[in-house]
């Protein structure tokens, strides 16, 4: 059975992610260091110490959970994990799929860090606060998902955002068509409905403007073939030309990410475990709802040693 290597996105942030990492590794030091200097930020201080408000900032928390994935991922490599002889396959949830990619060597560090402030505060301001929303459907599937959603929109934006896992999805639009779908919900199949606590409501079409922004800032970067394939969120199928990588980067923005589908070609190709690479258990706690999927975690020091353990046996 192969392994897949997958990153975790927005949600999994916490006041001191990749503290541990830091204090036990030097070479996980030099990357949270190299990601303050590209961003002429003190984003580990943040991440550190806080405050939380500041660090759930979309332009904060993004390139804060890339750098502890990409800490992780450090320490693995000093410690002899390679990836195309390891790891069969990278995959990342939203702006865990440029951690991927960082991950693969497809992007270099500091512009992965770069891109990714620009995402969170494109995609901040696309929508003014208040204006969008976003809500989670339990027990819902994504086809009972997308007919609630059409339903609900009345003339505004409402669709599926993020295909999770079975009985997991999540629709994200308008607010006032976010706030029909809720109380429509039960009637389309789902068990609960529940509005997240998000800043805007990211992808779906209200994201355009931030995927126009990410054009730009995706164009003027080196992108490389990565180490291994990357199973893109968009498509739900593994890509390694970097034109291709570029263009699904920016339809990302605003398409649905097809998280269940991912998860279900990793199994189907040959994929018996991840690897959730970053802080928390987000995608971990997904994955084991698949049945023939074993699911670790690698966030902490001694979760980096336990992983090495078992690559290397």
């Amino acid at each position: 059975m192969s392994i897949a290597f997958i990153f975790p996105g927005q949600g999994s942030q916490a006041i001191g992610m990749g503290a541990e990492l830091a204090k036990a590794y030097p070479s996980a030091r030099a990357v949270f260091e190299e990601v303050d200097s590209a961003l002429s930020q003190h984003l580990s201080r943040l991440m550190w110490e806080g405050p939380e408000g500041e660090l759930t900032l979309t332009e904060n928390a993004q390139p804060a959970l890339m750098a502890v994935s990409l800490a992780a991922m450090r320490v693995l490599a000093d410690k002899g994990i390679k990836l195309p002889d390891k790891v069969a396959y990278v995959a990342g949830h939203s702006l865990g799929e440029y951690s991927a990619l960082a991950a693969s060597g497809a992007l270099s560090l500091a512009d992965t860090a770069r891109l990714l402030k620009t995402r969170g505060r494109a995609m901040q301001e696309a929508v003014p606060v208040g204006e969008g929303a976003m809500a989670a459907l339990l027990g819902a599937d994504l086809a009972q998902a997308q007919e609630l959603a059409k339903a609900a929109a009345e003339g505004e934006v409402c669709q599926a955002a993020n295909d999770n896992a079975p009985g997991q999805v999540v629709i994200s639009g308008a607010k006032r068509a976010i706030e029909r779908a809720v109380s429509l919900a039960p009637k389309f199949g789902a068990r609960r409905a529940v509005l997240l606590p998000v800043s805007a409501p990211f992808h779906c079409a209200l994201m355009q403007p931030a995927a126009e922004v990410m054009q730009t800032a995706l164009a003027a970067v080196r992108i490389d073939a990565p180490a291994v394939p990357l199973v893109a969120n968009v498509l739900a199928a593994p890509i390694s030309d970097p034109e291709i990588i570029r263009a699904r980067l920016v339809e990302q923005i605003t398409g649905m990410v097809r998280w269940r589908e991912t998860m279900l070609y990793l199994k189907d190709h040959g994929v018996g475990t991840v690897y959730e690479v970053g802080a928390g258990r987000v995608l971990t706690g997904i994955a084991r709802r698949f049945e023939g999927i074993e699911a670790r975690s690698v966030g902490l020091p001694e979760e980096v040693e336990t992983a090495t353990a078992a690559l290397t046996a």
